[in-house]
């Protein structure tokens, strides 16, 4: 089956032809986290002497070390070479679910014109860790294609009540803010046309620095001068559900600093304090331990996905459900920090699920 991947790849010019960064960036990266240049040469299928020199040249090309090593105690990144990969980090990270729906947008202008077409389904769901597993497991699947599309909670629905999708995500915090998600989402789901199937659960809170030497604890101690804060952007579902808490602890955002400063994805925010240049953000527990960063947990969510009564009878439909109720799924579920499945593949009417989620 056929599938596009379009990648960032960065160039550098000094008086004559670009050089890419890409392997150097990988290297420095194993570095940073192993303290290890052989263990960057093997993740790099290079040999050390090939490694060291490519370190060799590029320091010479910036004209500032990259490495530093100590003789016994391992290598480690100078602070040049530290900001350089948190710069590829914080790129790949905020670029990366842009770029997979170019892709995606390519992808469907081209298969219509292959033999040998598999069915497609459509996906419109806020970007997250379980979903981007589901998809790992859906491209592994013969004769499924896989249109994700990755868009607002807010705007998933529209999409599918306006036929732009199969499938739609939808995301609900627990505790007092879920009548807020339940009333908004109300407004465009059918209960005669449209099915609820459930997901996962996902702990969200405050990502910070490791050992979280600002002592940050609560929302409030976001107010803080010292801490600065990135949010994310405003037609996502987590700043919603963020705008939300501040409400609803009677906190002003004007006393946040940073929070005008915006990232796209749970894992940018989460690249932009690992990197040093934040010291607070808030998303998913997964992206938090994906870079290394402390995690205070503040809510869980549920995470649905809703389709219509008729697709559920399709074969593509019962294949994804087969999928996600199955036992590797869910472990792989489970090795997300955070991410629990909850009554995976349960499929649920609007009214009864209405009834069912309206307080918890």
């Amino acid at each position: 089956m056929l599938q596009i991947e379009i990648e960032a790849v960065w160039r550098f010019r000094r008086e004559g032809s670009p050089r890419t960064a890409v392997i150097m960036l990988g290297v420095l990266n194993e570095i940073r986290k192993t303290g290890k240049i052989t263990s960057a040469a093997s993740d790099a299928h290079l040999s050390y002497r090939h490694v060291w020199n490519l370190i060799e040249q590029w320091s010479e090309f910036f004209g500032a070390p990259l490495v530093e090593t100590q003789r016994g105690r391992g290598s480690k990144l100078t602070p040049f070479g530290e900001r350089l990969v948190w710069a590829g980090e914080r790129m790949q990270a905020r670029l990366g679910p842009q770029l997979e729906n170019l892709a995606q947008e390519l992808a469907s202008e081209i298969k219509p014109f292959l033999e040998q077409r598999p069915s497609v389904v459509r996906v419109h769901a806020s970007h997250g860790f379980a979903v981007a597993k589901l998809r790992e497991f859906l491209d592994r699947e013969p004769g499924i294609g896989v249109d994700l599309r990755y868009v607002s909670n807010q705007h998933s629905l529209v999409s599918l009540a306006q036929g732009a999708c199969d499938l739609s995500g939808l995301h609900l915090p627990h505790g007092a803010l879920r009548a807020q998600g339940i009333k908004a989402a109300r407004e465009w789901l059918d209960p005669r046309e449209d099915r609820i199937i459930s997901f996962v659960t996902r702990e969200m809170g405050l990502m910070v620095a490791r050992g979280n030497p600002l002592r940050i604890a609560s929302l409030n101690d976001l107010t803080n001068p010292k801490v600065r804060f990135v949010n994310r952007d405003h037609d996502s579902g987590t700043r919603l559900l963020f705008d939300q808490l501040l409400a609803a602890h009677g906190i002003d955002e004007s006393r946040i600093n940073g929070a005008q400063q915006i990232e796209f994805t749970h894992a940018a925010v989460a690249a932009y304090v690992a990197s040093g240049m934040a010291d607070a953000s808030f998303g998913v527990e997964a992206a938090a331990r994906h870079f290394g960063l402390d995690f205070i947990r503040i809510l869980t969510e549920d995470y649905f996905f809703v389709c219509k009564r008729a697709f559920l009878d399709t074969e593509p439909m019962r294949r994804i459900l087969e999928i996600i109720r199955s036992a590797d799924f869910r472990a792989a579920v489970a090795t997300l920090p955070g991410y629990v499945p909850s009554d995976t593949g349960s499929v649920t009417g609007v009214k009864a699920f209405l009834e069912m989620h309206a307080v918890r």
